[in-house]
């Protein structure tokens, strides 16, 4: 069966479902949630690490460079040099070979972070008022400078485009005027404040559940049943910290984490979700469709990248070309609800997918059109019991 959703009317549905359902959620309080940042800034950096029952013998610096974001041989090397990391609560060698259950402390110096510069790079400005921005955000770009993106950024380019008024927000952390972030490859909306107390009502804002977010993407399958709302705790991954795992809901490992999920086009092999966030962990779409076993496609961290078999002639290569034409996560920021921080006036704001999410979208449709078509044509030609050798097909 095809379903088929009219793209406003299906939009204006999951806005006032959204609506309803953040109302209801914000007397509800989350268990686990923190009213400080994520990740906030440390430094030095202190990680603590469990060698996992299961995990591979090797050398302390090799397992230490796998584990640890941004960090090289060469700087791991040195923290063992300099007695940085701790196994079991004893200083060890670059040669050491971990066991299983070993307790690994590292402490990574951080160097001094070059001043941020206001860049020209051209940026998408769907709405500007003398409080903040709505900035469509391209794939590809990094929302602030870290190890590895010192510029180029999304705040490069704020701090350009806001010019004089910039001087009144703080840049000490990178981070002038963001109030909440996008994965450098997901696409959308993404909300600046050009001034702090715009910036401190907000973050209140997004603080207090009041921000509605809604999230477009392609993902591997369909999800059975076509709606629902995935509840788990979400935090570091034990064997991988690059990379966000869930565990059990109101378990002791990671945040609460909730997103709701529609399905709003069904193209049997995949489909087209909208989701809406109620609480902003990281990765938390990405960990939470992968959860669900509905991965995003193009997705290389969480098995939405890996080459997958259809029912379809030449399906390799029609995977294959899939993945080229969309080499991240197909995942757009597609709508931003909030009340402006100064009038209290509602805004809404809705951003068209991007240009590779359509490309997609046109390939996967067109393959499922001729599919379906193919077994109208065949089910009429048997009706008529026609010959067999005029309902060979390919499928």
């Amino acid at each position: 069966m095809i379903w088929f959703c009219y793209t406003g009317v299906c939009h204006a549905v999951n806005i006032l479902l959204a609506v309803f359902k953040f109302h209801k959620m914000q007397n509800q309080p989350l268990n686990n949630e923190s009213k400080q940042q994520e990740e906030a800034a440390l430094e030095p950096k202190k990680i603590t690490l469990q060698v996992s029952r299961v995990q591979t013998s090797m050398r302390i610096d090799q397992y230490l460079t796998q584990q640890v974001e941004n960090a090289t041989r060469n700087k791991v090397q040195t923290a063992i040099v300099e007695g940085r990391v701790l196994v079991n609560e004893k200083t060890v060698k670059s040669n050491y070979r971990i066991k299983s259950c070993d307790l690994i402390q590292i402490t990574l110096l951080r160097p001094p972070a070059p001043e941020l510069a206001p860049e020209d790079i051209p940026i998408a400005v769907i709405y500007e008022d003398e409080d903040l921005m709505v900035i469509n955000k391209k794939p590809g770009m990094v929302v602030h400078p870290a190890f590895g993106n010192w510029t180029g950024t999304l705040a490069n380019a704020i701090l350009h485009h806001i010019g004089k008024e910039a001087e009144e927000l703080d840049k000490s952390e990178l981070r002038p005027g963001i109030v909440h972030r996008l994965d450098k490859n997901t696409s959308g909306l993404i909300i600046i404040a050009k001034n702090p107390v715009a910036l401190h009502r907000l973050a209140r804002q997004f603080a207090e559940r009041k921000v509605i977010k809604m999230y477009k993407a392609i993902v591997w399958g369909v999800p059975e049943p076509l709606s629902g709302t995935i509840t788990t705790n979400i935090g570091r991954s034990k064997k991988d910290r690059k990379v966000m795992a869930n565990f059990p809901f109101e378990g002791k490992d990671g945040k609460t984490a909730v997103t709701d999920y529609l399905v709003t086009e069904n193209l049997h092999w995949f489909s087209v979700l909208s989701l809406t966030l109620h609480t902003g962990r990281t990765h938390q779409i990405r960990a939470h469709m992968q959860h669900l076993g509905h991965q995003i496609i193009g997705d290389e961290t969480y098995g939405g990248a890996a080459l997958r078999t259809l029912p379809i002639s030449r399906s390799e290569s029609f995977v294959k070309n899939l993945l080229e034409l969309m080499p991240r996560q197909a995942l757009h920021a597609e709508t931003l609800s909030f009340h402006q921080p100064t009038s209290r006036e509602p805004l809404s704001f809705t951003a068209p997918l991007p240009e590779d999410m359509e490309s997609v979208l046109q390939k996967i449709r067109s393959v499922f059109l001729q599919k379906a078509t193919g077994r109208t044509l065949k089910n009429s030609l048997r009706m008529l019991s026609l010959p067999k050798v005029m309902t060979r097909w390919s499928w």
